[in-house]
């Protein structure tokens, strides 16, 4: 008598939303971290033309990245993306904003995006501290890379994660599944010397870092930051992963 075994088919992982704002831009370690958690990618770039989805019930997720635009222009993307993220709070689906996509989660939540009174920008490494909330869920970086000129006040009912001197909301909750993050964690190698060659203009603004140290810095602080990332894209993805 012959045995037959029957199995199911590897269960199908929705794939994670990924917004990007420039046609050369990459979701980096983001997308390297997704993928290895077991996440396909639908990336999008409505600035554009690319549209957003009604809902997120046939995603397990999005991550809304940065730009070098801003949350305050009158583009008609910018509208149509700040107020698209209804979806995932009302849906209350995991969300990652990043930078711009921090920004516009805040100021969709009520919160401002403005520059420091002083003009400083973070341009660079600079060290961030985690807040008692924030620690209880992870270990933090002591520094993380940055590049931007404006920052958001803490939304209504949110809790901060991060803190730092210059900006004082780097990290922040809202909710059960909505996260905004200030920096930069998500740039590969080769993305950082791009970033270097491209917005070298920007090194002379006040607070900013020169090239050097961008790269420089790189050599010592990465690896916390990239073990952090993992830990971090887990916690908010990861139930989704398993079922």
């Amino acid at each position: 008598m012959t045995s037959r075994t029957s199995s199911k088919p590897p269960r199908s992982i929705p794939p994670v939303l990924v917004v990007l704002h420039q046609e050369s831009s990459s979701a980096g370690r983001v997308g390297h971290v997704l993928a290895d958690l077991g996440f396909p990618l639908d990336i999008r770039r409505p600035a554009l033309g690319d549209r957003l989805p009604e809902t997120l019930a046939d995603h397990s997720g999005a991550v809304v990245f940065g730009g070098p635009m801003s949350a305050n222009d009158a583009d008609e993307f910018i509208r149509r993306e700040t107020d698209w993220l209804s979806v995932p709070l009302i849906e209350n689906r995991p969300f990652l904003g990043i930078c711009l996509g921090a920004q516009m989660l805040a100021s969709h939540l009520g919160g401002t995006v403005e520059g420091h009174h002083e003009g400083l920008v973070e341009i660079g490494w600079y060290p961030v501290r985690a807040t008692p909330e924030g620690r209880e869920l992870l270990h933090w970086p002591e520094m993380v890379y940055q590049f931007h000129r404006e920052g958001f006040t803490l939304p209504k009912d949110a809790t901060l994660l991060a803190t730092s001197d210059t900006y004082p909301n780097q990290a922040f909750r809202y909710r059960e599944n909505a996260w905004g993050i200030q920096f930069h964690a998500e740039l590969t190698r080769v993305m950082m010397q791009r970033w270097v060659v491209h917005g070298a203009q920007r090194f002379v603004l006040p607070g900013a870092q020169p090239g050097r140290d961008h790269l420089g810095g790189r050599l010592i602080w990465d690896a916390h930051l990239r073990r952090w990332l993992g830990e971090f894209l887990e916690l908010i993805f990861g139930r989704a992963a398993v079922g």
